[in-house]
């Protein structure tokens, strides 16, 4: 399973900064990351080598965040590759809630992380496409 920490975050300049800092000292690298704003307030989604570290570490730091459950999925890294697989989603009727990329490219592949509101759903129908979410292990994460 690929989890996601999304830390809330104040909308001041440097914070974003903080925490990648924080990260580096603490030997945790980034796979993916993913900044969304309001008015009041930013949402940073992020997927690390170590979440469990990253999420310790974040929270002594006094940081308010979640660890979620998210799908990782290999497209083509090429034109259309991400379009083959969206296709199929609203072929079946899957709600996207967001999705964002890695920025591990292997082997021609390029990695996009979806968080959808039916991930059974959702794996079933890429299964009978052929297509298989990513492992832990192929993206090297712990």
């Amino acid at each position: 399973m690929v989890y996601q920490i999304s830390v809330f975050l104040e909308n001041r300049a440097g914070q974003f900064a903080e925490i990648t800092g924080i990260l580096a000292q603490n030997g945790v690298d980034l796979r993916a990351i993913s900044i969304a704003e309001t008015a009041d307030y930013g949402v940073l989604r992020m997927i690390v080598d170590h979440a469990e570290k990253a999420t310790s570490i974040l929270m002594q730091h006094g940081y308010l965040l979640t660890m979620t459950p998210v799908l990782v999925v290999a497209v083509p890294d090429a034109p259309g590759g991400v379009a083959t697989v969206l296709e199929t989603l609203a072929e079946g009727n899957i709600d996207i809630e967001y999705m964002y990329s890695l920025f591990t490219h292997l082997e021609g592949k390029a990695y996009i992380v979806f968080r959808v509101a039916e991930a059974e759903k959702f794996t079933e129908l890429l299964a009978a496409h052929g297509i298989t979410p990513s492992t832990n292990e192929e993206l090297g994460i712990c």
